[in-house]
């Protein structure tokens, strides 16, 4: 299982190693050597490279990979911001063991002003022991390593990255690739730090996995690892009452295309039977449509409950394009009152903009699982004061909301983050730019709707979506629509046994 460790948690497992027997330098030494090892594959032995130290461990892991490239033949310059003198612990040996001298960077300020002499930079000045913006000297480095022509390779994390939330801390390099150690960090895989980090690599130096029962772990990659197992798969026995009976709320009647959407991807990734419930003329547009999704005409409170009191009807998607009038807030609250699995998605969001308190009672007195689908401007209405709280990471946004409203939130973007009240937050990474149409949220919806009604956990059935989602986008391709997706469902639902 992928687990992400936020810095201040990463520095606990490092003190943990060390208390169990390893020694920090030991550490050190392995860090060091994967950092030349990535750098000696990014650049051949007659280009030049400089090594950017900083004060303190990520300069340690700095100067043991330029050791390693000088043995190893490299032409190598050391600059290091600060002086030698003021080195501490781990760094102060790893700095003595050299065999030759660093630069201190602010002698060789000029020179280090243009940096095309260079084929690899290998940025080691901060990693994530930065709390504050970049100034001065570091400053004036970073901007110059991004004006350059050369790669660069980052040690931890590109200088000026914050590793818990992934926001540039006044200014940031941008790294052709990066080393980091024993786990990735939030802020790898969150924009825009994970477009400025390049090629990651997780180098293993020695942290046992033992550390784990007392290091508390942030959030997870989503992998299929992580829910592989509870990926529903129809019983050779069962029949179609098994796999649930997912309902989708249609829109009115120019307003019927999402709920289409949901219902076929719902459809596709297994529920049992599926019913798109919508106005009269509504109705009429999607039974032209449908062959095995059924339609129910269905017009108002009463007769919404009346078709709810079918108890094999076990989840519900409300909100692709349902209309931001009150009865779609009376529907949420119906079908939460009736104990449904329930997708709350774009307008069923925000028809609850300044009542969130109201939607949170709804949700935590229905014994049905919700889980909700907000792109961050669907988020901002309902939780205002988390949206634009800037000390925030989106995992902290996320989790925060699930947890004051009670479901799993699926906050989406490139970088969609899943939460679960329990406090379980899984990062994705899977998506494609070509997700940025409209409509692949409605599919998304739907594939959460389809895996609830087959029984899927809450977080589960949303984490598993949202990779579904993203692995059918992949597999899709460029210039995707909507209805693509879907098709390529069956494939992604394949990916997920055969990943690794």
């Amino acid at each position: 299982m992928h687990e992400l460790l936020e810095p201040i948690e990463m520095g606990k497992a490092d003190r943990l190693t060390i208390e169990a027997g390893r020694s920090g330098m030991e550490l050190m030494e392995k860090a060091g050597l994967a950092v030349a090892n990535a750098a000696s594959r990014m650049t051949t032995y007659e280009r030049r490279i400089v090594v950017l130290a900083g004060p303190g461990n990520n300069g340690g892991d700095a100067f043991v990979a330029a050791r390693h490239l000088v043995r190893r033949g490299h032409v190598v310059d050391l600059f290091l911001l600060g002086a030698p003198e003021t080195l501490k612990g781990d760094a102060r040996e790893a700095y003595n063991g050299l065999g030759f001298v660093a630069v201190p960077m602010e002698q060789a300020f000029g020179p280090l002003q243009e940096l095309g002499p260079y084929d690899l930079i290998i940025d080691g000045l901060f990693g994530a022991g930065l709390d504050r913006p970049l100034e001065g000297a570091a400053l004036a480095i970073a901007e110059a390593i991004n004006d350059s022509q050369a790669k660069v390779l980052a040690i931890d994390l590109p200088s000026g990255l914050d590793g818990r939330t992934g926001q540039v801390l006044g200014a940031a390099v941008k790294a052709d690739a990066t080393v980091t150690f024993f786990r990735a960090k939030p802020g790898h895989y969150i924009y825009p730090g994970r477009g400025l980090c390049g090629a990651l690599t997780i180098a293993q130096i020695g942290i046992h996995e033992t550390v784990f029962p007392e290091v508390a772990v942030a959030a997870y990659l989503n992998t299929p690892e992580l829910w592989r197992a509870k990926l529903p798969r129809p019983s050779e026995d069962g029949h179609k009452y098994d796999r649930g009976h997912l309902v989708v709320y249609s829109g009115s009647v120019f307003q019927t295309g999402a709920a289409r959407l949901a219902a076929m991807s719902g459809q596709r990734v297994g529920a049992g039977l599926t019913t798109v419930v919508a106005p009269p003329d509504a109705a009429r547009i999607h039974a032209a449509h449908f062959s095995s999704i059924m339609v129910r005409s269905v017009e108002g409170h009463k007769a919404l409950q009346s078709l709810l009191s079918d108890s094999r009807i076990n989840s519900f998607v409300i909100g692709p394009a349902a209309g931001t009038e009150a009865q779609t807030r009376s529907a949420v609250e119906l079908v939460a009152s009736l104990n449904r699995h329930l997708v709350l998605d774009a307008d069923a969001i925000s028809v609850f903009e300044g009542a969130t308190k109201a939607l949170a009672s709804a949700l935590q007195g229905s014994s049905g699982s919700c889980v909700m689908t907000p792109h961050m401007g669907e988020f901002s209405r309902l939780f205002p004061d988390l949206a634009h709280d800037k000390k925030l990471s989106k995992l902290d946004q996320a989790r925060t909301a699930s947890a004051m409203i009670g479901a799993t939130v699926v906050l989406k973007g490139p970088d969609t983050v899943i939460a679960a009240p329990d406090g379980r937050v899984a990062l994705n990474s899977n998506g494609s730019p070509w997700l940025a149409t409209g409509g692949s949220g409605d599919v998304l919806a739907g594939i959460v709707g389809g895996l609830l009604a087959q029984g899927v956990a809450e977080f589960e059935a949303a984490a598993m979506a949202v990779w579904l989602h993203g692995a059918a986008a992949q597999s899709a391709g460029a210039m995707l629509v909507p209805e693509d997706l879907i098709a390529h469902l069956p494939r992604a639902y394949a990916q997920a046994f055969e990943a690794l």
